[in-house]
């Protein structure tokens, strides 16, 4: 599959579902989420500059983090974007895809990722990593949901929703490790998230502080 056409696959099947994948009265504390925000909170002050790409309606992780931090949303969904703006006031909000965006280096203290890179076109995951590490300060983190196991298909019928189709497209742990190592973050510990009869890969990695010259 080209990659435009599962970037059009994506964000149609995230425009369609939006309220089937996470209704308004998604709860704050829904999953994990607040144990990864309350995590990335031991780590970076509050008020700090985050991003989260593939920030969806805000529900229910930028909502946690924006009542701790300056929090940048990016989706690339329509539908999701203008759920977000009405769901979350506190954080600002860009409709598009992330690949295309042009942060200054050094922009935030933090990135976040959950469950969006696994939906990207594989051949362009590597430069991802590249741009985040650019954008990360000295001492950022990173916080994303990547695969555990290589897999790439699609999927009708996506959350039952009649006409709605999915699309992925991830690599193995292992390669993701040297994806954002090579990018120039020093991964400090995996953890492994269970999702039905699989699951995917949490990372926590961080941007080297600058040595300063004694």
């Amino acid at each position: 599959m080209k990659a435009k056409e599962q970037k059009r696959i994506v964000r149609e099947g995230y425009d369609r579902p939006s309220y089937a994948y996470r209704p308004d009265d998604t709860p704050d504390d829904y999953e994990r989420y607040a144990d990864w925000v309350e995590i990335l909170a031991d780590h970076v002050p509050d008020g700090s500059p985050v991003l989260d790409i593939g920030c969806g309606c805000g529900l229910p992780a930028t909502k946690l983090l924006a009542t701790r931090f300056d929090v940048t949303g990016v989706d690339f969904s329509r539908v999701q974007i203008e759920r977000a703006r009405r769901l979350v006031p506190r954080a600002h909000f860009l409709c598009a895809d992330v690949q295309a965006l042009a942060f200054d280096p050094e922009t935030f203290d933090a990135i976040v990722s959950f469950y969006t890179i696994i939906h990207m076109p594989l051949e362009e995951q590597p430069a991802l990593f590249m741009n985040l590490t650019r954008w990360l300060r000295p001492s950022g983190i990173l916080m994303a949901i990547v695969g555990h196991r290589a897999w790439t298909g699609t999927e009708e019928s996506y959350l039952d929703v009649e006409g709605g189709l999915m699309a992925w497209s991830h690599a193995d742990e292992d390669t993701y490790v040297r994806w954002i190592e090579g990018s120039g973050l020093h991964v400090h510990w995996l953890e492994f998230v269970p999702e039905g009869e699989s699951g995917h890969t949490l990372v926590f990695a961080q941007k080297p502080a600058v040595e300063v010259a004694s």
